[in-house]
């Protein structure tokens, strides 16, 4: 993924009917610029992952955007699914072969410096900072000042793109500022009481304002 200006990447809840969200979802996407979609999908029979997968991609894929799934890479080339979000660098280097080079092999769950450029060294194609630890929920996200911090140190060093996980529409700028190519609006944004779809518009003019 690159981009010549800050875009949006959306974070969908942990979902078992797919069904229902995308036909939701067409109505958010059209609603900003986002680049792309990463699915998360609660566990079932590998079948019904691929056939949950696809009804969504068929919300996403037609408008030039990207699907991935949040892990499961051997799922990917039978889903239709674009590539695959790893966390952490041994999900990351265990999924590379089977993902590059025709698929997305993304970055996350980055706990240091030193995981972040071991990323960009395997050839990810984008890291993220600031996700929460859904590995471990009990340690949350890092200060967002770290955040801020970890993306101004690879946006100045580093080629590959870099998202910024916003955890709400007020990090949005700061994140942009900093150097983040695309900003990640996770699970929160499906329930703000203003609803996805005005969200997402609120925080492409965020997009906008932050980058010009």
């Amino acid at each position: 993924m690159t981009a010549s200006r800050p875009r949006l990447f959306l974070v969908t809840p942990q979902l078992d009917d797919t069904a229902a969200f995308a036909g939701s979802i067409e109505r958010v996407l059209a609603a900003g610029d986002v680049a792309a979609v990463l699915l998360r999908l609660n566990g079932a029979d590998e079948r019904t992952l691929v056939n949950r997968t696809k009804s969504v991609g068929k919300a996403v894929q037609p408008r030039d955007i990207a699907l991935l799934l949040d892990g499961r890479p051997e799922l990917v080339a039978r889903a239709g699914a674009d590539g695959a979000h790893l966390s952490g660098i041994d999900a990351l280097n265990a999924a590379l072969s089977g993902l590059k080079p025709d698929r997305i092999a993304g970055a996350g769950g980055l706990r240091s410096r030193h995981d972040a450029m071991l990323a960009g060294e395997a050839n990810a194609d984008y890291v993220m900072f600031g996700e929460p630890d859904r590995l471990n929920a009990g340690s949350g996200r890092p200060p967002f000042s770290a955040v801020e911090d970890r993306v101004a140190w690879w946006a100045e060093l580093f080629q590959p793109p870099c998202i910024g996980y916003a955890a709400n529409t007020g990090e949005i700028r700061p994140l942009v500022q900093a150097g983040a190519d695309f900003i990640a609006l996770g699970e929160w944004i499906w329930n703000e009481p203003a609803g996805a779809e005005r969200t997402v518009a609120a925080a492409s003019e965020s997009l906008a304002g932050a980058g010009s």
